[in-house]
């Protein structure tokens, strides 16, 4: 994502909380709820993990509105703190938060857990504070382990299980950029997707060739089958991707095109009494409201 398509200012800088007017009050019960002992507890073993969000400073009094982080915000007051970290959205205050940023990536959240532990934090502190088992802090900790660059660039904003880690460790890198490709073009990073994939990867392209694939329930003539069928719809994949753009701007030219015609009352009359079916199929497309549909 590149600085221009964000809804903020990338550098976040430090605020104090009289600097910051919240635009919603704290919920009732908030301070006796699960939810907020829990940030607080997370706050304190890891630190911050999201900045706050904040609009640009008023011109006159030089206070700015708190966006986002409300409850961040009370947390960290209640912590002791008298600032902290904020990211200054750049549109106007119309701006809405939670419809323009992403929260916290999977590999984002790896690198801050990282740091937590490098700062020397335990992981049996962190499962403790972020109310999560010892082992999946572990597999979050290690959770770039044996992927290549290129594979955690494709994935680097996006959300997915830490489970999917050790099925792409089975995969050597070219491999690994291949699935994550087809596996973020479909829209569909999960492990079981990650695992059919690598029922259907060649030997040659696993880091332990030697060793035999393993599916239960499917035989060894079955998963040839499987790798065979895969490997063409990786192919078809590919090629029907590579035309979508092109093929995108031929339909919304052709229903552009289709509008104008059906505009005209001896256009319809003439369809409607010798090719019924063609006019209906032209409404279809033009009535299309989206391209998926």
């Amino acid at each position: 994502m590149t600085q221009s398509n964000l809804g903020f200012i990338p550098e976040p800088i430090t605020v104090a909380f009289e600097k910051l007017l919240p635009s919603r009050k704290a919920p009732d019960g908030l301070m006796s709820s699960r939810k907020f002992k829990q940030i607080i507890s997370s706050i304190d073993a890891v630190g911050l993990i999201e900045p706050l969000t904040i609009a640009k400073a008023d011109r006159t009094s030089g206070m700015h509105l708190l966006l986002d982080g409300h409850i961040r915000m009370f947390a960290l007051q209640e912590l002791g703190f008298t600032d902290a970290p904020c990211l200054i959205a750049k549109d106007d205050e119309s701006y809405t938060y939670n419809n323009r940023i992403n929260r916290l990536s999977t590999i984002q959240e790896h690198f801050m857990i990282r740091r937590a532990v490098d700062r020397g934090v335990t992981p049996a502190r962190l499962a403790k504070s972020l109310e999560l088992d010892l082992e999946h802090i572990t597999k979050k900790i290690n959770l770039l382990d044996g992927i290549c660059a290129e594979a955690v660039r494709l994935l680097r904003d996006k959300h997915f299980s830490a489970n999917l880690s050790p099925v792409l460790r089975k995969l050597k890198p070219t491999r690994q950029v291949e699935c994550v490709e087809l596996m973020v073009a479909t829209n569909n990073i999960t492990v079981s997707y990650a695992q059919a994939l690598l029922a259907a990867t060649p030997p040659n392209m696993l880091v332990n060739e030697g060793g035999p694939k393993k599916v239960k329930g499917v035989t060894a003539d079955q998963m040839a089958k499987m790798e065979r069928e895969m490997a063409n719809l990786e192919s078809q994949f590919k090629l029907v991707e590579q035309s979508y753009g092109q093929d995108v701007l031929n339909l919304v030219l052709a229903r552009g095109y289709l509008t104008k015609l059906l505009d005209n009352e001896a256009v319809i009359r003439f369809l409607s009494q010798n090719n019924p079916d063609i006019l209906r199929e032209f409404s279809g497309i033009v009535q299309a409201t989206a391209l998926d549909k």
